[in-house]
């Protein structure tokens, strides 16, 4: 299998301000690109696209393609179960296969594996459910993704050496981070002798259009060389991969990464030091590291948009001439002002952001009174 993968959280949409209305018309050219160029692997979950990714990729892959063109990765919503049953948990399981219209899954996962959502697993006997699914035929290879520290994955491995890979946050930018832990969590994972996915390597956009500055430093060394190219190589150069996944939202993108990835060649030492050059002039820039998962907006109580005015946030400091952001931000239909301080938000970012301070600076430089 080649060893780039097609993440389904960000397709194109109609409606910029509806994560519902994907554009089904390019998300079929894409799928068609991307098979056409011999990658196989597409890698969904219950909540992408406010629950409707897993039928997008039924209409725009499973229904237009032999099943044996393809691998499908799909997820078990842990933190929707955290007061549920396990016939819910079946009966989510049923669903999912159902949604995406397949008999069997070719990797199917835990979803978001932490500490607190670990325990939600053990109440569920989740393992043990997924082993017997795997039995009668329904999943083909089982893992889990993760979001904690290299400790807890330890504690998850030991407990259950029978999962076969693990999905990481891994890019040049989280790989020393001592909140993310990528290089810690690879080689623990590394460690217990599993395979890794990558998910985020381009953190959530982050790394694919970064400041002038770190754009200077990767077109100096190699003009014709796309900026997400840099981050999707640096996770697929690290011999334990399996696959990276790349959340692509335009046919571009697709013809973008795997342009590089068909014949992967992976990064030389030089490249490598520029990758750790970069991650220095990132690390000082200012901005936020959101990678506008949304996970921090499901339990907002007052439904603040924090990806959105994150990225304005973001933007103001990496691109303060190009637009009117506080005029953008004055017309959310919701700022930050209303926050309550509750901590869910930072309890659910799987960045381990102080989302509440961030939230705060925003304000004040964005706000009504700001600067």
């Amino acid at each position: 299998m080649k060893k780039l993968g097609f993440g389904c959280m960000r397709f194109p949409l109609l409606n910029p301000e509806d994560p519902t209305s994907v554009d089904l018309e390019q998300v079929k050219a894409m799928v068609d690109r991307f098979l056409e160029r011999g990658f196989t692997y597409f890698d969904t979950a219950w909540f992408y696209h406010k629950g409707t990714s897993e039928g997008v990729l039924r209409q725009t892959l499973v229904e237009r393609h032999p099943r044996d063109r393809f691998t499908l990765a799909d997820k078990l919503p842990l933190s929707m179960l955290k007061d549920k049953t396990r016939e819910d948990q079946a009966q989510t399981f049923r669903t999912q296969l159902e949604r995406c219209g397949v008999d069997c899954f070719d990797y199917y996962l835990l979803h978001n594996v932490n500490a607190e959502s670990y325990e939600t697993a053990q109440r569920l006997d989740s393992f043990s459910y997924l082993l017997e699914q795997k039995e009668k035929g329904y999943i083909r290879h089982l893992g889990f993704s993760f979001h904690d520290s290299a400790k807890v994955l330890d504690r998850v491995l030991r407990e259950h050496p029978e999962m076969e890979f693990v999905q990481l946050q891994l890019n040049y930018l989280d790989w020393e981070s001592p909140s993310v832990q990528s290089r810690l969590c690879y080689e623990t994972a590394v460690g217990h002798g599993k395979q890794v996915v990558v998910m985020e390597p381009v953190k959530g956009g982050k790394l694919a259009d970064p400041s002038p500055a770190v754009a200077e430093l990767f077109r100096g060394y190699d003009p014709a060389a796309s900026l997400p190219s840099w981050a999707i190589r640096f996770a697929a150069s690290l011999d334990h991969v399996m696959v990276v996944l790349s959340g692509m939202s335009s046919l571009e993108q697709v013809e973008d990464n795997t342009s590089y990835m068909s014949h992967f060649v992976p990064l030389s030492a030089e490249e490598l030091a520029l990758t750790e050059q970069a991650a220095q002039l990132i690390r000082g820039d200012g901005t936020v590291p959101c990678t506008a998962c949304s996970y921090c907006t499901e339990g907002c109580p007052n439904h603040i948009p924090i990806p959105a005015i994150l990225a304005l946030y973001n933007g103001s400091i990496l691109a303060p001439g190009e637009k009117d952001y506080r005029e953008e931000y004055r017309s959310l239909p919701v700022n930050a002002d209303p926050c309550v301080y509750c901590g869910q938000c930072r309890r659910a970012c799987p960045q381990h952001i102080d989302v509440i301070t961030a939230l705060k600076d925003a304000h004040a430089v964005l706000g009504v009174d700001g600067g």
